[in-house]
């Protein structure tokens, strides 16, 4: 059954997160909330939705998740201050497991290993900032975007998920017209690649085969829709949704034809 939590009944804890993630209850069950008013800005919470949706399109695991609405009188208080704005926030149900810690032992339990490759091409494609950085040098990678999940599973077996979209899509600025600008489209760099990855690339290369197979299907009138259904409150005006639909389309066949060469000197 989807999850649709309908009434947040409280906040339980808010974390240091770009976008002020507050971990809170609602009528269905716990939930880590992005809501308005985050000092990251509106465009965070449109950046998870759509990026949410592009992994699960292209087959991995996600958190389920919602659009819920924050009340005036729920007053749900971020970490450094401030509260959540009244409107609807992005919600993510809360999930058995926990955060990678970096080690390639604990990457060898998982019941999907071949899930790795994906989440590379998918990084690569959706242009994620915030897993493995292109240039780790000057960002800081951060394993506490690989969640390795235990429902359903056997004590010491992991399930590999796409979690917090946040950073996607727009490099160094935020969902406007420039994300249409050929350079976005044509980055022709990884993203998303551990060095504690590249031993499960090769052994699964016909699942990667098959995973870049599918960007080439990507519709342009799917992404047309679901950059469309982006929530107004949420600040994406239409020469912004225009460029994202843009480059989320585009941009997958151009990895599609591109993702092999660029993969293979990184992993040999």
């Amino acid at each position: 059954m989807p999850w649709h939590p309908n009434i947040i009944r409280h906040a339980d804890r808010s974390l240091a997160t770009a976008a002020e993630t507050v971990r809170v209850t609602t009528d269905a069950g716990p939930g880590y909330l992005k809501a308005l008013g985050n000092r990251g800005g509106p465009h965070r919470l449109a950046a998870d939705w759509v990026g949410t949706q592009l992994a699960a399109w292209l087959g991995l695991p996600i958190f389920e998740f919602a659009v819920i609405q924050v009340l005036p009188e729920n007053e749900i208080p971020f970490q450094k201050g401030g509260q959540a704005q009244p409107g609807p926030a992005f919600i993510t149900r809360e999930e058995p497991g926990m955060t990678w810690g970096g080690d390639a032992e604990t990457l060898a339990t998982l019941v999907n290993p071949q899930d790795i490759a994906i989440l590379v091409l998918f990084d690569t494609w959706v242009r994620n900032m915030d897993r493995y950085p292109p240039n780790p040098a000057t960002r800081k990678p951060n394993r506490g975007n690989v969640f390795l999940s235990s429902r359903d599973l056997p004590d010491g077996r992991w399930r590999l998920f796409a979690m917090d979209h946040t950073h996607c899509f727009d490099g160094p600025g935020y969902l406007n017209a420039r994300l249409s600008h050929i350079d976005l489209v044509k980055d022709d760099v990884l993203y998303g690649l551990f060095p504690e990855f590249k031993p499960f690339i090769r052994p699964h290369w016909a699942t990667l085969q098959a995973a870049i197979s599918k960007l080439q299907t990507i519709e342009n009138q799917w992404v047309a829709n679901l950059v469309a259904a982006i929530p107004a409150e949420w600040q994406v005006d239409p020469p912004g949704r225009a460029a994202l639909a843009n480059l989320v389309y585009n941009r997958a066949h151009y990895v599609a034809g591109t993702f092999v060469a660029l993969i293979e000197p990184a992993i040999a």
